[in-house]
């Protein structure tokens, strides 16, 4: 199993930024690694995705030019810098990883291991 620990959710006003953090206990080459949120009343929706043998993550279009997604792989650590951040950006943001496929990347049942999530609020 792997456990992943994500940190650095918070409240901001609209334009702010904010860092989160995704810590796993057990790093493997052959692992996607991604980025989700869900809001209230909506449906978890991919942000941002790493896979192996691809150099530039990959980003929902709702996010990119604003996000940005890095990873540490000698901290095991994956880490989402967020900014211009705006109102519809508020919900639970969690991190993912497992075996998934490119053309699953945005699929939630595609990644096995999930962290308990962070809270991400942004006031207008």
């Amino acid at each position: 199993q792997v456990q992943l620990v994500e940190s650095g959710g918070g409240s901001v006003e609209a334009g702010g930024s904010l860092t989160l953090s995704c810590v796993a206990s057990r790093y493997s080459v052959t692992y996607a690694v991604a980025w989700f949120r869900q809001a209230p009343g909506k449906e978890r929706e991919g942000v941002a995705a790493s896979f192996p043998g691809y150099v530039t993550p990959f980003y929902a279009d709702s996010v990119k030019g604003r996000f940005t997604f890095s990873q540490d792989n000698g901290k095991n650590t994956v880490y989402l810098q967020m900014n211009d951040l705006k109102p519809e950006d508020t919900a639970m943001y969690y991190c993912a990883a497992g075996n998934a496929f490119l053309g699953g990347r945005w699929r939630a049942e595609n990644y096995r291991y999930w962290g308990q999530g962070t809270q991400i609020t942004v006031s207008a």
